[in-house]
């Protein structure tokens, strides 16, 4: 046991909205400017006694001392933890004997359909997407390209900035204004709710909304971003939207929609929609579903599996049936290549040791390029967050900011490169006047310019420039270091401001340059394509940035159409992830410490060793009697922020006191509106259960449920009674005190819990129960807020 344990101190007591200890003499903190006082000016040192004030600018030392509230969006927002966990009270045990052959029936080919539905959803807002995004793109270059020709250069400079400028903001004001959830990736926040966080509006309507136009107009707006994790998050919100259990509103309440009103299915959903994304994306249906399994998803099963792959097979006959469609030229680029984005099957992949040893020195670029990609990310998201607080106004103009730095470096920086003679052994027209591999930008007829033929394009087809075989000296190595080095950091200063963007394409981008890159430098040693480099470049830059194996492989395979290069992207993936592991972790896992959000990982920290469950729990310990008075139960929630109570039986109800279960806040507020009370102290379970069916307590949708407010609880009425025992989960989690924090760490990550309840280890303690832990308790910002003098280095 850690010999520093002496002289712990209480918990904060705003430290738990989940259990059922806290210090409830103390005022709340949840209102916005206490959350955003309580956020800047707290701050604990882990690693020695001195404190740091937390008003330093974020790229110095702040950070979140609190599991409590995270960033969503811009602004900060209470957290709480999903219900995955089944109430097993006399409700559900009655609903679940009443179930008929029927019902189950309905159940289980209900979650079909609405996999379905979420397929054929996603799959449509993708090739929308697409389209959308190709066309205003093409319009844009269009008009540049043609004005170039006619040499009126400073008026060409304008149109193209101009479009960019007014697309930027377009989409940085939906963002700013209407759903600052949508900003960003996405994936981070997919990735904490199927890990059991609810955050604020994480999944809404409006964050959908914004989410597919934002994606759009961000990306056509020439940033140099994605809409690969967009449409993850979008995937997820289509799921979410399906599985609200119905709508009043809408007339939508049929009796088998109720079905879907907890969040275990909901969770489910969520993980279809999440690899329905990436197959849209990417069009990848199976690496979609590794995807959801590698990355996203926390809790797995093979039911899931089964349903994640119908998922994602609908999505690849969508988009096939929608590429039918366009393949007349009616959908403008959408639809040419197929589900094959980026095809390099035509190149010979065959390889010999120099190209193994080529390979491999690839994948170490890769790995210490990608941890340095994400430090600086992290770095720069942290500043942007001190600007992106003080209103929408500062998030529209930093937008702005960046997109005349992007439409400056991609309109003047081909001005440095030389123009080239266009190849005579070439097929396709040379100059190009949209897309393609060659732009003529300010050179004479028959030349090209290879910088401006990977800036002024969108980002697609500067990877499929880039992929392409057989064009070993279609690009000049300074021009390729040229467009590295703008991309590396255009990338960098694009994420974190307010408009949806993926870091797939960013990456892919560098990734391939700097494969090509290197690629022209070994073309004495090795045989293989430049265009097979640039593929294993991106797929070495991915595994250093995002830290996934199998799905990245199978999505780049999925992509390009090449299984005989899966022995080298398998090679460069494990060398690029091992090297970048090595110093920092992968970007969405950073992502999500920068929010805040209490992401629980699969394993436990080693100083979690040291200590023991009753080590982090702390009191007092609220609980609630078999049969309580109503206004014991008002004031309690009232004064807390606690969504589960123990309930403990007394004398005369059993011989002795003892746990009977757990309730949870919501249960309680539906009880309390239903006025089920008596007069005297008597069990009234049969009453309830005829008063009340299990549909009754389920979860309601998103800011649908039963409030604090809408109670109306006479004076009179506080005096009488109330029968918990039908709505108490009888079969909580538990543990005793002694187990070790890290067991106990691993079962809570595993079952997928939200409390769990710690039980003394002596029978001859008087109290059935010793307190109650959630995720935040399992938080390095608790633990160490509970022992200051620990060292996290010294106790491995």
């Amino acid at each position: 046991m850690y010999s520093g344990l002496q002289g712990r101190r209480n918990m904060d007591p705003h430290g738990d909205d989940d259990g059922g200890c806290e210090v409830v003499e103390t005022q709340e903190l949840w209102d916005g400017k206490e959350i955003r006082r309580y956020w800047s000016e707290v701050s604990v040192s882990v690693t020695d006694d001195k404190s740091f004030s937390t008003t330093q600018p974020l790229l110095l030392k702040r950070r979140n001392t609190t599991s409590q509230i995270a960033i969503v969006g811009s602004n900060l927002y209470s957290i709480e933890s999903l219900d995955y966990e089944i109430a097993e009270n006399e409700l559900f045990k009655q609903d679940w004997r009443s179930k008929k052959k029927k019902q189950i029936f309905q159940y289980v080919l209900l979650k079909w359909a609405f996999a379905l539905l979420i397929g054929l959803g996603t799959g449509l807002v993708g090739f929308l997407n697409n389209i959308a995004v190709e066309n205003i793109s093409d319009f844009k270059l269009l008009l540049t390209t043609n004005l170039m020709s006619e040499q009126r250069y400073y008026t060409a400079f304008a149109a193209y900035a101009g479009c960019n400028i007014c697309l930027a903001v377009a989409a940085g004001a939906l963002c700013a204004y209407i759903a600052p959830a949508a900003a960003g990736s996405g994936i981070p926040e997919v990735k904490a709710y199927l890990n059991g966080i609810d955050a604020h509006s994480i999944l809404a309507p409006s964050t959908l909304f914004v989410k597919i136009f934002g994606s759009i107009l961000g990306v056509s707006a020439g940033f140099v971003v994605g809409k690969e994790g967009p449409m993850v998050h979008t995937g997820a919100c289509i799921a979410s939207l399906l599985g609200q259990g119905g709508s009043r509103k809408y007339h939508l309440t049929w009796s088998w929609l109720r079905y879907f009103k907890n969040d275990r299915d909901r969770r489910d959903l969520i993980t279809c929609g999440a690899a329905a994304g990436v197959a849209a994306a990417f069009r990848a249906p199976v690496g979609g579903v590794l995807f959801a399994l590698e990355e996203a998803a926390s809790w797995w099963r093979s039911a899931l599996l089964w349903r994640a792959f119908f998922t994602t097979a609908v999505v690849a006959i969508v988009l096939r049936a929608f590429i039918q469609f366009c393949s007349t030229g009616n959908c403008g680029l959408f639809g040419l290549g197929g589900l094959i984005m980026y095809d390099v099957s035509s190149a010979e992949a065959i390889f010999s040791a120099p190209d193994i040893l080529a390979v491999i020195f690839l994948g170490v670029i890769g790995g210490l390029l990608g941890s340095l990609y994400n430090y600086l990310v992290d770095k720069v998201v942290r500043t942007y967050s001190i600007v992106n607080e003080k209103g929408p106004v500062p998030k529209i103009l930093l937008v702005l900011t960046i997109a005349i730095l992007t439409s400056c470096c991609t309109y003047f920086l081909p001005w440095s490169a030389k123009c080239i003679p266009c190849p005579e052994d070439i097929t396709v027209s040379c100059p190009t006047v949209t897309s393609g591999n060659y732009k003529a930008f300010q050179c004479p007829p028959g030349h090209y310019n290879d910088l401006a033929s990977l800036f002024l394009n969108t980002n697609d087809d500067a990877i499929r420039n880039l992929f392409s075989t057989g064009t070993k000296k279609e690009f000049q190595i300074s021009s390729l270091f040229i467009f590295f080095v703008a991309v590396y950091f255009l990338g960098i200063v694009t994420y974190g401001i307010a408009i949806p963007s993926g870091l797939f394409i960013p990456v892919i981008l560098a990734g391939a340059c700097y494969g090509r890159l290197i690629g022209r430098l070994f073309e004495t040693i090795s045989h293989l394509d430049t265009g097979l480099f640039a593929l294993l470049g991106a797929a070495s830059f991915l595994g250093g940035t995002m830290r996934m194996t199998v799905s990245l492989c199978i999505i780049l395979l999925e992509l390009t159409n090449d299984l005989l290069l899966l022995p080298l992207v398998m090679i460069v993936l494990l060398i690029s992830k091992t090297v970048a592991d090595i110093f920092n972790k992968g970007v969405y896992d950073q992502i999500l410490k920068i929010k805040g959000l209490p992401y629980m990982e699969a394993h436990a920290e080693p100083y979690m060793r040291h200590l023991v469950a009753g080590d982090v729990v702390s009191g007092p310990l609220i609980t609630f009697s078999g049969i309580e008075k109503v206004g014991n139960v008002l004031h309690a929630l009232r004064t807390t922020g606690h969504n589960g109570f123990p309930v403990v039986d007394e004398p005369p109800f059993s011989a002795s006191p003892e746990l009977c279960g757990l309730v949870l806040r919501s249960h309680l507020l539906v009880l309390l509106k239903g006025k089920n009370f008596t007069k005297e102290k008597v069990m009234c379970g049969r009453e309830i259960l005829g008063t009340f069916c299990a549909s009754d307590f389920a979860k309601a949708g998103s800011g649908k449920g039963i409030k604090l407010e809408d109670l109306d609880i006479e004076e009179e009425e506080m005096q009488m009674y109330v029968d918990l025992h039908p709505i108490t989960n009888t079969s909580p989690y538990t543990v005793v005190d002694s187990m070790s924090l890290a067991k106990a760490a691993i079962l809570f990550r595993q079952l997928g819990l939200r409390h769990m309840c710690v039980v003394p280890r002596s029978q001859r303690q008087t109290d059935p129960i010793v307190g109650i832990l959630t995720r935040h308790d399992f938080m390095e910002e608790h633990i160490f807020g509970l022992y200051p003098h620990m060292d996290p280095h010294k106790l491995k």
